[in-house]
């Protein structure tokens, strides 16, 4: 055994650092199952301390190190490289709320908590922490920080940007940065805090988070709405924010092969409207005070859209098993592709004024040059970001479909960027589009990225390979 695994086997105790083929498995594949990765080990560190002494042995050892948390990532982020160099620091074990503090609205979790757990502690308390993805129960603090995770609530509180007040984070050469501050309020230079959320682990390692909470709901409403076209959507949505202001929480886009396959995979579920539509909204409405009359107000909103032909049909959960249902199609649309096979995904975002253009021009091209493909897009309309994914119906013309990725690519990112938008939304780079970045990134853009790798990371040992690669340049 090397020298390095001796020494991070007695910084961690020898159960948690993991050699064994078997024991490793787990940890080197992403979710999606599109990246395996090989790893010198898998370290588990129990605490600040010990990933500090870990992560200060590797930059001694000039070993890299790869962060991984909860690995729901969908873009390679947290899988090591095919060489099998680096050591992966699973941060699993970091699991403690240190602090709630109910009065300021903020609570200091370590980075292996999960986000449910997060919100768990949140409610103990009467208060909120927003965010939320379906991979809720197993996706950890750490990640959703490092990947700056959106999920359905970022038309009324952002992304977890604009929820992270203060981080701790263990630096490439083992130190430790305290910027654990629940300060609304902090005008003393550079926010650092900024520039390791959404850095997907390649400047440091983040260990804590301070994250920001808010008044729970009292009164939630939610409504699957069916839609014409996705311009109907765009004017609905425009129509509910000018009718209840932001009250309106989640404004999802579902279009009907997205049902459709939620439908076939998904047991229990079923289509709440009798007749079939193209597009579908999920919407729901939240107020914190108790009987503020949500359900008549949403209600009233739609009855106008129908009767103004603005809206073909419409279905109000009247209780909360309903709307339970209502977002269990939304939330399983990801597992239902999964279980249908492999897709070419794309995690986009473009002006929310610039989507009904964009799919009607996307729609086009595509069917064009792979006449038959069934296009599968869902998503949050409110901040603009589409989960677009394209495969072939038949199994049997997939894998030559799925061949044929970079094609596919090229036309969905070109029309994005033509529309002013983004080819990652909230997912990331990682490895998945680690060199489509330059295509699509401003070379001044891309050189200050390379210019604050260097500086964190100048031995380019923090998680190579993602975002940019191991020397700091894109591509």
């Amino acid at each position: 055994m090397s020298d390095l695994i001796e020494t991070l086997r007695a910084i961690v105790g020898a159960s948690h650092c993991l050699v064994a083929a078997d024991d490793t498995a787990p940890y080197l594949t992403d979710w999606r199952g599109r990246y395996t990765g090989a790893a010198q080990a898998v370290i588990l560190p129990a605490d600040t301390a010990e990933v500090a002494a870990v992560v200060g042995a590797c930059a001694v050892a000039g070993c890299a190190v790869v962060p991984q948390g909860g690995n729901t990532g969908l873009c390679g982020g947290a899988t090591p490289l095919a060489d099998g160099a680096a050591v992966v620091v699973n941060l699993s074990r970091l699991r403690r709320v240190r602090r709630v503090d109910a009065d300021n609205n903020a609570i200091t979790v370590e980075a292996g908590v999960t986000l449910a757990a997060v919100q768990a502690a949140a409610a103990e308390v009467d208060r909120l922490f927003p965010l939320s993805l379906a991979s809720e129960g197993s996706c950890e603090v750490g990640g959703f920080v490092s990947t700056n995770a959106g999920g359905v609530q970022v038309l009324r509180y952002g992304n977890s940007r604009e929820l992270v007040l203060g981080l701790e984070v263990v630096l490439p050469d083992g130190r430790v940065w305290d910027g654990l501050r629940a300060l609304r309020k902090d005008n003393t230079g550079y926010d650092l805090k900024q520039l390791f959320i959404g850095a997907e682990g390649t400047l440091g390692v983040v260990t804590a988070a301070t994250l920001k909470l808010f008044p729970r709901p009292r009164d939630t409403v939610t409504a699957w709405l069916a839609l014409t076209d996705p311009a109907a959507a765009v004017s609905l949505l425009g129509r509910l924010r000018a009718g209840v202001g932001d009250r309106v929480t989640a404004f999802e886009l579902v279009s009907r092969p997205s049902l459709d396959l939620v439908l076939q995979h998904i047991p229990g579920t079923r289509d709440p409207l009798a007749a079939v539509h193209p597009w579908y909204a999920l919407v729901e409405l939240s107020d914190t005070r108790v009987g503020s009359g949500l359900d008549e107000l949403l209600e009233s909103e739609l009855a106008h859209a129908i009767a103004d032909g603005a809206l073909p049909d419409a279905i109000v959960a009247t209780s909360q098993t309903q709307a339970n249902a209502l977002w269990n199609l939304r939330e399983n649309i990801s597992e239902a592709q999964k279980r249908e096979g492999v897709s070419i995904k794309h995690d986009i975002s473009v002006p929310v004024s610039a989507i009904p253009a964009f799919l009607g021009r996307a729609g086009e091209r595509l069917a064009a040059a792979y006449p038959g493909v069934r296009i599968v897009c869902f998503g949050h309309l409110g901040d603009g970001n589409l989960h677009y994914n394209l495969s072939r119906p038949q199994h049997d013309e997939n894998d030559a479909f799925i061949g044929r990725s970079d094609d596919v690519n090229r036309i969905v990112y070109e029309l994005v960027h033509a529309s002013g938008g983004s080819i990652s939304a909230e997912h990331g780079i990682g490895q998945l589009k680690r060199d489509i970045l330059p295509l699509y990134k401003p070379a001044l853009e891309l050189e200050l990225m390379r210019r604050v790798k260097r500086a964190f990371d100048p031995a380019g040992l923090m998680n190579p390979g993602k975002v940019l690669d191991a020397q700091g340049d894109a591509g």
